[in-house]
């Protein structure tokens, strides 16, 4: 993984992604203390980041070895995003998702295209329903983050938060990443480093899903006691992985991690002062810049709003509990 893979992907994307906003609010920055800048890739196509490794991923392809189709392991962002990619390269996905999914993953996956296969993540493998299915049909696996290709859709995103946070007068700032099993952050990260040294990236995940800050601390990788159970479905996973974590090591400052209630009030006051519809796994790192400013420094902090796939009932509690 470098920055030639990223820059190589930015070309295959350009055309084909949005370029999202950096975005502020002066109400933000006074509960934080600091200006806050929000990356708002919940306004991406399918409503997260994953559309950008998704079409990295399938844009490299041989083509023979595309038209067979490709098959991808997800709870609904990654899934949405392999949909619409394959639907605009002409060929098939198949998407195995675990059955508790939000149903609106769920419902988005298969109006792009995708057919889904729901697996009970606490008594079945997934690995296992999708190595059949792959097997069986010649499809092509195009994992969720432990995947080069993936990995360097999703630097894209780095190369436009160094340009945006460039053009605000911000060269040294903390880089709060919404994390799961680390492609984002990983390719955020191999970004920042070639073209924008002073921002540091850093993870920010839920409380009792936190193998990303614990591995950092501890020096190795460490599992979830856990693989569900949380409204952040999102950036549930069962450790970082076997790529991401070296890249996230060498790169990434020390995890932060936050409450649900915490993410909930975020994703209201996403909605009530940025006008932006944010899930709670995509809020987290915009909570942490909010209710946990002393982990940060500097005048300025910069969060990814990493999707906005969520639930109306989920999306109603928040307003209704965090609104202003």
């Amino acid at each position: 993984m470098n920055i030639d893979m990223i820059n190589a992907a930015a070309q295959r994307l350009d055309g084909h992604v949005r370029r999202t906003p950096l975005l502020s609010s002066p109400f933000l920055d006074d509960i934080a203390g600091r200006r806050v800048f929000v990356k708002a890739e919940c306004l991406q196509h399918t409503g997260s980041f994953k559309f950008r490794g998704a079409w990295s991923a399938l844009s490299a392809m041989d083509p023979e070895t595309r038209s067979r189709g490709v098959i991808a392991f997800s709870s609904g962002n990654h899934a949405q995003g392999v949909a619409l990619a394959a639907r605009a390269h002409g060929t098939s996905a198949v998407i195995v998702m675990p059955e508790d999914a939000p149903k609106m993953k769920i419902e988005n996956t298969r109006a792009l295209g995708g057919e889904v296969v729901l697996y009970d993540r606490e008594t079945e493998d997934r690995d296992e329903i999708g190595g059949a299915l792959a097997q069986e049909r010649g499809l092509t696996l195009i994992k969720p983050f432990d995947e080069p290709l993936v990995i360097a859709g999703q630097g894209t995103t780095g190369l436009e938060i160094a340009e945006q946070a460039r053009a605000e007068g911000v060269e040294n700032a903390d880089v709060l990443v919404c994390c799961g099993g680390g492609g984002f952050l990983s390719g955020i990260a191999l970004a920042l480093e070639a073209v924008a040294p002073g921002l540091r990236p850093r993870p920010v995940e839920p409380e009792g899903f936190d193998d990303v800050a614990r591995s950092l601390a501890s020096g190795g990788i460490v599992r979830n006691n856990r693989t569900s159970g949380s409204l952040c479905d999102a950036i549930i996973t069962p450790a970082p992985g076997q790529l991401t974590f070296p890249i996230m090591q060498r790169l990434c400052g020390a995890g932060v991690v936050v409450s649900e209630d915490e993410a909930l009030h975020a994703v209201a006051l996403a909605f009530s002062r940025l006008k932006i519809v944010v899930e709670p796994g995509g809020a987290v790192a915009l909570a942490a810049a909010l209710f946990h400013p002393d982990q940060s420094e500097g005048d300025a902090v910069i969060v990814t709003a990493s999707g906005g796939n969520v639930d109306g009932d989920v999306y109603q509690s928040a307003l209704a509990r965090f609104g202003e």
